[in-house]
């Protein structure tokens, strides 16, 4: 893995809204008006790109980017429309009215014949599906718990303590070279993929940065607080048994000890990280703030459907 400060170079524009934000980060060219991220496509290529680069200010930022830009009021208004038209669309068609014991409840339940990405990789995945996959979740997993540290300035009691220790666990409880994105790195690296932080942005697909997108949402805004204790909910509940998968997808695959040791950390630490979420996460946030049910649920929605949207993508490419 690329040790230290590394910055990605910035990506190549998908659209006219994607190239104008990157122009304008590269010193070239204006912002895009408001009203054009109104209108875009809240699932498309252009937008989810202009969106992850905006947020990308507030991670490691990119290489000859000032980094004042991080709170250019011209450049946050524009990531604000497009947020606003990425939210309102999840809220069409992920919110529901169940009450939030019911979609916990369903993240428990696994299907008896399964066909997501993972069943797919263990019965019949081969190192290009692999090494693909790993190249669209690079945009997630190197930066894997980040965006949840976010909210711990926004929780106290059992909720702040339980989600602190569930990201010293991520963090590698103290050892670098047991940091979560770092074990990832090394997945990438057995597998002959460059695991420089920002590589293959130009790689991820719509669905992916959408996904990346969602959880950089919820940790930046205070109001959504409920909403990314809901997506580390569905994160961390459904874990365990998609990565004892994935562990014997990169096994049956010959992919390497590194590639199957990030899943099989996974599926213990997952295990315990799900029953602290649920107790403690959600079970003190909402001794404090039970108005926050609804959003904690919608948390769980959202993940799941930008999930399945991604998983849609890449089955479909696959099998046909």
């Amino acid at each position: 893995m690329a040790e230290g400060r590394t910055e990605p170079a910035l990506p190549r524009g998908r659209g006219p809204l994607s190239t104008a934000v990157v122009g304008r980060l590269g010193g070239d060219g204006a912002l895009p008006g408001t009203e054009a991220a109104r209108e875009a496509n809240p699932y498309g290529e252009d937008l989810h790109l202009a969106l992850y680069v905006c947020y990308e200010l507030h991670y490691r930022g990119f290489a000859g980017v000032d980094p004042a830009l991080e709170w250019d009021p011209a450049l946050l208004t524009v990531r604000a429309a497009l947020e606003d038209r990425f939210l309102t669309a999840l809220r069409r068609d992920a919110e529901e009215s169940r009450p939030l014991d019911d979609v916990l409840a369903e993240l428990l339940v696994e299907p008896v014949h399964g066909s997501g990405v993972s069943h797919f990789l263990q019965e019949r995945g081969e190192l290009r599906h692999l090494r693909e996959y790993a190249v669209q979740r690079s945009l997630y997993h190197l930066k894997e718990a980040d965006p949840h540290a976010w909210v711990l300035p926004r929780l106290w009691g059992r909720a702040k303590a339980g989600m602190a220790a569930v990201e010293y666990d991520e963090f590698g409880g103290g050892r670098a070279d047991r940091v979560h994105a770092r074990l990832f790195a090394d997945l990438m690296t057995d597998l002959g993929i460059d695991p420089t932080y920002g590589r293959h942005l130009d790689d991820g697909c719509a669905e992916m940065l959408a996904l990346v997108n969602l959880m950089s949402l919820f940790g930046l805004h205070r109001r959504l607080r409920g909403a990314l204790v809901g997506h580390f909910a569905a994160v961390e509940i459904t874990s365990s048994p998609s990565s004892r998968r994935m562990a014997a997808a990169m096994r049956r695959a010959g992919a390497g000890a590194a590639a199957e040791f990030f899943y099989t950390e996974h599926v213990e630490a997952d295990a315990v990280h799900e029953q602290v979420v649920r107790r403690e996460v959600i079970g003190g946030l909402l001794e404090e703030e039970p108005e926050l049910a609804a959003d904690i649920a919608f948390g769980v929605t959202a993940t799941s459907y930008v999930e399945d949207r991604l998983a849609d993508r890449l089955l479909t490419g696959w099998r046909s």
